[in-house]
């Protein structure tokens, strides 16, 4: 099964916010590694912005870490029909423009799961179900995968 990570489960990951999530996000990611993982380019983008401005990291830090992730899990480029896409999804689902885009970068790369924060946990949208790994019940999918990988 594919899964695409949003920019909030790899900024817990990098230690931003509380201990609880950042720990169930490097547990997940553990977890998951030998998965097929997907990293929406955008993610990485914006993660730029969080360690830059929010974490106070350096530029080198920075683009370390960011090739770190590059190095662990394929980079998914944003291509114009996924901007097409992203467009119809703001129109239609009153999504942000950049959440839509790894939405629909996601869908564009066969992920069956988007784990992300910032959306409703069970949307579904061409076959990518969105789900919020930090919430206080695992949505199925993520919880059937998650026991198969203990």
């Amino acid at each position: 099964m594919r899964i695409a990570i949003d920019t909030n489960v790899l900024a817990y990951a990098e230690g931003l916010g509380d201990a609880v999530r950042c720990g169930k996000a490097v547990q997940l990611i553990g977890l998951l590694a030998a998965q097929e993982l997907i990293l929406p380019a955008q993610t990485l983008g914006e993660l730029t912005r969080v360690l830059i401005g929010k974490a106070k990291r350096t530029p080198a830090d920075t683009r370390d870490a960011l090739l770190g992730w590059a190095d662990s899990f394929e980079v998914a480029d944003s291509t114009w029909p996924a901007f097409q896409s992203a467009f119809d999804l703001v129109a239609d689902h009153h999504l942000p423009m950049w959440d839509a885009l790894i939405l629909a970068i996601a869908a564009e790369n066969h992920c069956r799961l988007l784990l992300s924060e910032d959306f409703t946990s069970g949307f579904t949208w061409r076959g990518v179900t969105l789900v919020n790994p930090f919430g206080a019940s695992l949505h199925p999918l993520l919880a059937q995968l998650l026991k198969h990988l203990q």
